[in-house]
C-alpha cells in the first residue's frame, strides 16, 4: 500500500504540478545565476545504499556543496535560491526519486554522505533509521526538526523521532504525517507572501 501511495502521489505531482512549474523555476534559476538547474547529490538510502537525490539548485556552483551544507545567511545562496529554500520548492524534484523508488513520500530524511558518517559516529544505533526508505517528509520534520542542526541534541532528537517512525511505521501514520506536512506547507506559504 505504501508503494501504491508513493506511485500515485508522485505521478499526480509530476503530471499536475512539476509539468508546468519546473520550466518556470528553471528559467528563474538560469536568469539568476550560472550553472545547472538541478543539484544532484549523493545521499544514503535504505540499507545504506547510495542514491542520487534530485533538488533544484539554490546556490552558486561551488566545490563545498557536498561538504558544507548551506547555513542561514550563507553567501552562496542565490536570490532565487533563497525563495526556493524558504518555500521548500527546491525539494519538488524529489518526487522523481519517489517515482524511481529510491525514496518514499514519508520516511527519515536522507543525509548527504559526510553528515551520515558524522551522525553515525555521534549517535549509537543511528543506522537503524536506514531500515526504511528515506522520505521527502518525515516524523522528525513535522515535529519541528526540518532544518539541519549541527549540535548533538538536535541530531539525537531527530534520530529519536526517526527511530520511532521506523518502529511504528504504518499507512495510517504516513497519512497523518502527509496531512501535517501539507498543513505546514500551506500555512508557511501564506506567511511568505505577507
Amino acid at each position: 500500500m505504501k508503494r501504491v501511495l508513493d506511485l500515485t502521489c508522485s505521478i499526480l505531482v509530476i503530471g499536475l504540478v512539476l509539468s508546468w512549474l519546473l520550466p518556470v523555476l528553471a528559467v528563474l534559476i538560469k536568469l539568476d545565476s550560472r550553472g545547472p538547474v538541478f543539484f544532484l547529490q549523493k545521499r544514503i538510502g535504505r540499507r545504506g545504499k547510495v542514491f542520487t537525490c534530485y533538488k533544484l539548485r539554490t546556490m552558486v556552483v561551488n566545490g563545498q556543496a557536498d561538504e558544507n551544507p548551506a547555513a542561514e545567511n550563507d553567501t552562496r545562496i542565490t536570490f532565487v535560491g533563497r525563495f526556493l529554500r524558504v518555500s521548500h520548492l527546491d525539494e519538488l524534484p524529489q518526487f522523481l526519486n519517489v517515482l524511481l523508488g529510491s525514496m518514499s513520500l514519508v520516511g527519515p530524511r536522507p543525509y548527504m554522505l559526510k553528515d551520515d558518517h558524522r551522525f553515525s559516529a555521534l549517535v549509537p544505533g543511528h543506522d537503524f533509521r536506514k531500515f526504511v526508505k528515506p522520505g521527502i517528509t518525515g516524523l522528525s520534520q513535522v515535529k519541528g526538526f526540518h532544518d539541519m542542526g549541527i549540535d548533538f541534541q538536535t541530531i539525537f532528537s531527530r534520530y529519536q523521532w526517526d527511530a520511532f517512525y521506523v518502529r511504528n511505521a504504518s499507512l495510517f501514520m504516513d497519512l497523518r504525517i502527509l496531512r501535517r506536512t501539507t498543513h505546514i506547507f500551506f500555512t508557511q506559504k501564506i506567511g511568505i507572501w505577507r
